[in-house]
């Protein structure tokens, strides 16, 4: 699967505030396909199978899930954005609930972890953090305590992958970023969880604060592809990246700047293209 121009149909007023439902939905039909390489790429590594018990912690609103249960793996979901996880069940459990539905491989859950993989309990062999950290200032301090509850419910020397934002000299987006850190920065005082360069070790740091073995890692392109300016940037908001500058400025400014940020890679017929890096880690419990 690949990155697809995705062109943003809904003509909303650029000054009103953007509610959580419509920013999952941005993510969901805008920005999260952009990542597609990247489960794919260690879908391919780890063999992803109908043997495969995955338990995704951030799963969002569930591609990654999807891809993985096309394969025949057994997937469960766990998110605390309700918006999202409403639409990863509308992708996944279409039919839940319904007399005579098909009796599904996926569980989604917005708060605390199931006991195990299926209604059996089993453990999980395969654990995934596809949300990418190393981005924003602290976005690994939540991951570490979700990584430790959600541990015990592993199968000795599972697999656990982690992933992150690669080198920002090969990420072309890394430019368009800076503008949150630069308006968070502008707030008086300045504002927690603003951008900051991805350092060359923060997989390799969460991995070691919640005992992981690192056990190879890989770099996968991924280019952020958007049919429009006005997409690019509800895609990019969708993200939760600029959620700080919107904090210290306003909504408004945000878009203006991030859409002056994305004229160098607008191309002539309009589209937005931008190449990126992204690492994942593969670490063994």
């Amino acid at each position: 699967m690949t990155p697809t121009l995705v062109r943003n149909l809904r003509n909303a007023d650029p000054s009103a505030p953007v509610d959580t439902g419509t920013r999952a939905r941005d993510w969901a039909e805008i920005q999260e396909r952009m990542l597609a390489p990247l489960y794919e790429a260690v879908y391919d590594r780890l063999e992803v199978g109908a043997a495969t018990r995955m338990l995704s912690l951030g799963c969002g609103s569930g591609l990654a899930l999807l891809i993985a249960a096309a394969r025949g793996a057994q997937v469960t979901g766990v998110d605390s954005d309700r918006e999202r996880l409403a639409l990863a069940r509308a992708r996944l459990l279409p039919d839940e609930g319904a007399e005579g539905a098909p009796a599904h491989r996926a569980r989604l859950h917005e708060s605390g972890l199931p006991p195990g993989a299926g209604a059996d309990g089993a453990p999980y062999d395969l654990i995934t953090v596809f949300e990418p950290i190393g981005c924003a200032a602290g976005d690994s301090e939540g991951l570490v305590p979700a990584l430790e509850a959600a541990l015990p419910l592993a199968a000795r020397g599972a697999t656990v992958v982690l992933t992150g934002w690669g080198p920002p000299e090969r990420c072309a987006t890394a430019p368009v970023l800076r503008v949150a850190a630069r308006l968070t920065e502008s707030a008086r005082p300045p504002r927690p969880g603003g951008w900051r360069p991805t350092l060359r070790d923060d997989l390799e740091d969460v991995a070691a604060r919640t005992g992981l073995r690192p056990d190879g890692s890989g770099r996968v392109s991924c280019p952020f592809g958007y049919a429009d300016q006005e997409s690019a940037v509800r895609g990019l908001l969708s993200t939760g990246l600029f959620d700080a500058a919107v904090r210290a400025t306003d909504r408004s400014q945000v878009e203006k700047e991030v859409a002056e940020a994305l004229h160098p890679y607008r191309r002539p017929d309009g589209t937005v293209w931008m190449p990126n890096v992204f690492r994942y880690l593969v670490c063994t419990t």
